[in-house]
């Protein structure tokens, strides 16, 4: 008789495991799918954040060179963009620091410096209409290291002046305006008000900066305006441009103190880059490096081939 129930339950449960309920079925099936994002979602992302980094190296050695030359030449230029964009609904929030450095080294000069510049820009935006928004800026531009100005002394020996060190100068600036961005390539952003400090912490360069003696900083209002602007150039070519005018409203208006930043860089392959770099600075209140002279526009302009990672994240 037990062996008779034994039976009976086993057939029964093989039953019921033939026979399972649908609907059980179902939710087997349901959680086995994987989970697909609704085409129709297109919601952007907020943020946007990437960046490059260059560095371009240049060794040369003569030994018994008839055409002359330096027995050793070694030089080494570095430069890293990084960003941060954001976006949502009416709100914007731009953000992008640029770093360089760059130094040659010879035989007859020894080292010296070829490029600096530490770039910071924070920029936040609400759109009042289509292509204009309401926006307030932050930038502080400056240096890593000295700075000096090379000549000769009556010996014929070289002679090295310091006139710039680590942070000083420092141009600090506050400015409310309206940002004009009428395509993805270009932004215009002006202001009526400005708010600009010079800081050079050592009292021994700070006159050359326009800083009166025994302080170590000069405040200026004013009236600002900067251009970002970027195109392709073929089909490799890229070129950047950024313009930046300042009028002090305190001192010679008319004098417009200028930063205006050009770069053309095109991909040769996966990690070598071309790069081709102009900058030029005005601001009538900086001192000549050569003293007889009076303010003039500053000229800086690299050249190389070398090495581009970019980690843009998309």
């Amino acid at each position: 008789m037990k062996k008779i129930y034994l039976l009976i339950l086993l057939c029964s449960i093989f039953y019921i495991s033939r026979a399972q309920d649908p609907s059980v079925k179902d939710l087997k099936n349901e959680a086995s799918k994987t989970v697909k994002k609704n085409p129709d979602d297109t919601t952007k992302k907020t943020w946007k954040l990437g960046g490059q980094f260059n560095l371009n190296i240049n060794q040369g050695t003569l030994s018994n060179w008839s055409a002359g030359g330096d027995k050793f030449s070694f030089s080494l230029n570095s430069y890293l963009n990084v960003f941060a964009l954001y976006q949502k609904n009416k709100s914007s929030w731009d953000n992008s620091l640029d770093l360089a450095y760059g130094i040659v080294n010879t035989t007859s000069l020894g080292s010296r410096k070829a490029s600096d510049r530490i770039d910071l820009l924070s920029k936040y935006g609400y759109a009042i209409a289509p292509k204009w928004s309401a926006s307030a800026l932050f930038n502080l531009r400056t240096q890593f290291t000295n700075g000096f100005t090379y000549s000769k002394t009556a010996a014929g020996a070289d002679s090295a002046t310091i006139i710039s060190k680590t942070f000083a100068p420092a141009y600090v600036l506050l400015s409310l305006g309206l940002d004009y961005k009428p395509r993805d390539n270009f932004s215009l952003f002006i202001s009526p008000f400005t708010e600009r400090w010079v800081i050079v912490a050592d009292e021994m360069i700070a006159p050359l900066y326009g800083v009166l003696p025994g302080k170590n900083s000069r405040n200026e209002l004013g009236a600002f305006a900067s251009a970002n602007y970027t195109a392709k150039v073929g089909a490799n070519f890229v070129y950047k441009s950024k313009l930046d005018l300042f009028s002090n409203y305190k001192q010679k208006p008319q004098n417009i103190d200028i930063f205006w930043t050009n770069a053309l860089t095109a991909k040769l392959t996966k990690y070598i880059n071309f790069s081709f770099n102009v900058d030029m600075i005005y601001d009538d209140n900086t001192q000549n490096v050569n003293p007889v002279k009076g303010p003039a526009p500053q000229w800086l302009q690299l050249m190389g081939v070398g090495f581009a990672y970019n980690f843009n994240k998309k």
